[in-house]
């Protein structure tokens, strides 16, 4: 019996799992009670409020309590969300969705960082350490470096310091 090899391009790939993950793990984290937030990497396609964001990222709460009209579609994430007290409309395409995690444990799952095109980086590529991480986000296998700032988002959808210290780690479901 022979299988057939589909041609090569993006059709024969099939639609990207990101967005199905991203709605289970959102689904996950409400049903136990946990807040999901959003690490996002930033540029010109996405809609957010540019004060809050560091090293091309930024990080959002995407509980139903921290916004409103959220829409998990398979090409953007929609809602509004509320700024140092003033609402914003967020729009991220899915492919800029960089991780998802519940803020109480850390458990969640990371995506890979969409591809940077030429001169269309701007400071993105300049920030970029040598080791490809990006802006700090880092598995939960890896140590963050010492000297690494805390981040002074919005009060309102700031992630708190986890207890000992330091930034939240992401960890591995399977």
């Amino acid at each position: 019996m022979t299988i057939p090899v589909p041609p090569d391009g993006p059709a024969s790939q099939g639609t990207s799992t990101r967005p199905y993950l991203i709605r289970a793990l959102h689904d996950w984290c409400t049903d136990n009670g946990l807040t999901p937030y959003l690490a996002v990497y930033v540029d010109a396609s996405v809609q957010v409020p540019a004060e809050y964001v560091k090293n091309n990222e930024i990080v959002l709460n995407a509980s139903f309590e921290a916004t409103s009209g959220l829409q998990l579609g398979n090409e953007f994430i929609t809602f509004k969300a509320r700024f140092s007290g003033s609402a914003r409309e967020i729009s991220v395409p899915v492919d800029h969705v960089i991780a998802i995690y519940a803020r109480e444990n850390g458990q969640g799952m990371a995506f890979p960082a969409p591809p940077v095109v030429g001169d269309a980086a701007g400071p993105a590529a300049a920030d970029a350490p040598e080791d490809g991480v990006r802006g700090g986000l880092r598995l939960a296998s890896t140590p963050a470096a010492p000297s690494e700032a805390a981040d002074d988002g919005p009060a309102d959808d700031a992630p708190p310091e986890p207890p000992g210290g330091g930034r939240p780690a992401l960890k591995r479901i399977k």
